[in-house]
């Protein structure tokens, strides 16, 4: 349980943390314990003499912004694991429902993405985090079971957006760590659909992990190979926004001049009109 460092981390009492869960009940309409009784909870959970019930378990991951397994250990993901190694009957099954995958599912997993991703925006990144988790498991499970190409790439494509997405919302709540994996997840499956324009989109965001680490110098980098990963094939627009990128971080280094010139590539390569989606 890495509860109590959690809320520490984010410099809450006790107190503190009971009325952000009252907050969060309140906003949704959910039934919760009384003052007394959750801050009883809350120092029986830190101290594993209480054992969170799967309602307290799903608030405490949203206003925390944690994954299941962040908060509650490895333990969390292993009892949850129901598929043992030489089970060739469910294998089997997983890779003809991977199979069976169609163009209409594939366009579903991309909606749904796009609503996560409006919802993050109207509810902020922590309240996102179970739905996330989610997405990516239903995608990850069927690229995993995909065995051809022609199944692989589209759900490959699905999942590079949906876990760059995924990275910028855990960077958005402070989880580096989990961010740059979903990033690499993002980028693996962005190579596994030969897709370059998703590979560099999610590496000129992973540049941001490093810029916030501290380490500008080798995020310029990133975003500049992000830019040449795409080589001709770079949109427009994404080329607009890598170069405005670079900027940002030559901002961030004092390199005036180069942050000049980024600025004033990504003006001449935004295109005109006024749609506000890379197609």
């Amino acid at each position: 349980m890495n509860l109590r460092a959690a809320r520490a981390a984010r410099g809450w009492s006790q107190s503190r943390l009971v009325r952000e869960i009252e907050l969060y009940a309140m906003h949704r309409g959910l039934t919760v314990a009384s003052t007394a009784s959750l801050s009883v909870y809350v120092s029986e959970w830190e101290n594993d003499r209480r054992a969170v019930s799967e309602q307290y378990a799903k608030v405490l991951r949203a206003i925390l912004g944690m994954t299941n397994v962040e908060l509650f250990g490895d333990d969390a993901e292993a009892a949850t694991a129901a598929v043992t190694a030489d089970d060739y009957d469910v294998l089997i099954q997983r890779i003809d429902s991977a199979h069976s995958v169609s163009g209409s599912l594939v366009e579903t997993m991309f909606r749904q993405t796009e609503l996560i991703r409006t919802m993050d925006r109207q509810l902020g990144a922590p309240g996102m985090v179970d739905q996330m988790q989610a997405h990516l498991a239903t995608l990850s499970d069927a690229l995993a079971f995909a065995v051809l190409p022609s199944a692989r790439k589209p759900v490959a494509r699905a999942l590079a957006g949906a876990a760059t997405l995924a990275a910028w919302q855990a960077l958005d709540v402070g989880a580096a760590d989990r961010a740059w994996r979903h990033y690499e997840t993002a980028k693996s499956a962005a190579r596994d659909a030969d897709d370059v324009l998703y590979l560099s989109h999610a590496m000129g965001e992973q540049a941001y992990v490093l810029l916030d680490a501290g380490r500008t110098e080798l995020a310029i980098e990133l975003v500049r190979e992000a830019r040449e990963a795409s080589g001709p094939r770079l949109s427009p627009r994404l080329s607009a926004w890598l170069h405005a990128a670079e900027a940002e971080m030559c901002a961030h280094a004092g390199k005036t001049g180069d942050c000049q010139r980024a600025l004033d590539l990504a003006a001449h390569a935004l295109p005109e009109g006024d749609e506000p989606r890379d197609p």
